[in-house]
């Protein structure tokens, strides 16, 4: 009988060795898998976080764009009324300008009409000119002829003042007085003329003008 229950107990025990050992091996063999999901869900946690992290400063990021694009919009929009206003000014310029451009059209219309006008008076002026021109060129012809004229009738009024003062001596003269009067006498003088006055004295003396001859 005891040899019985030794038998059982030792079966017993081995039973539980077994049974020990079958659970150390499966629990080791739990544990090696509950570490590797635990290492796999760690991994998977930082690429989670690591992923949250990129969205985070992608949020940020669009946030900012966000944002930016906020302020573009609005700096845009006053751009648009910038330009907006910059375009009324610039059409009321343009009107401005196109009548300007009409008045200045007329004007140079009227101005070509007056070139016209003073341009025949031109012409006709410089006809006047040239007239005037040939005028003051005879003048001045006309003008030396009297200077040459006047040189040589004061050179003969000198010429006649000597004989003259000469004359007036001889006829103070009682001795030259007296041949004189014999002179005419033997030889008495014909009847006085015109020409026989200006006989001598290099002048043609015609009805209204006179002429002072040259001398050789």
């Amino acid at each position: 009988m005891k040899e019985h229950l030794s038998t059982i107990l030792t079966l017993v025990c081995a039973v539980l060795v077994i049974a020990l050992i079958v659970v150390k091996h499966f629990d080791n063999a739990q544990h090696d898998t509950d570490t590797g999901s635990i290492t796999d869900f760690s991994n998977r946690l930082d690429s989670a976080q690591i992923q949250i992290g990129t969205y985070v400063g992608t949020l940020l990021t669009v946030s900012n764009s966000l944002d930016a694009t906020s302020n573009s919009l609005v700096e845009c929009r006053s751009a648009e009324m910038a330009f907006s206003n910059q375009l009324a000014d610039a059409e009321s310029t343009v009107a401005l300008d196109t009548e300007q451009i009409t008045n200045l059209t007329r004007q140079i219309a009227d101005s070509s009409s007056e070139n016209q006008a003073l341009t025949g008076r031109v012409a006709e002026l410089t006809n006047q000119v040239a007239v005037l021109t040939g005028q003051i060129a005879m003048t001045q012809s006309n003008l030396d002829m009297a200077n040459k004229n006047y040189a040589l009738l004061e050179n003969r009024f000198r010429i006649d003042v000597a004989e003259r003062v000469v004359a007036e001596r001889k006829f103070n003269d009682p001795w030259e007085l007296q041949a004189q009067m014999q002179n005419l006498k033997q030889h008495p003088a014909t009847a006085i003329s015109a020409d026989s006055i200006y006989a001598g004295l290099d002048v043609e003396v015609k009805s209204n003008t006179f002429h002072v001859i040259a001398p050789n």
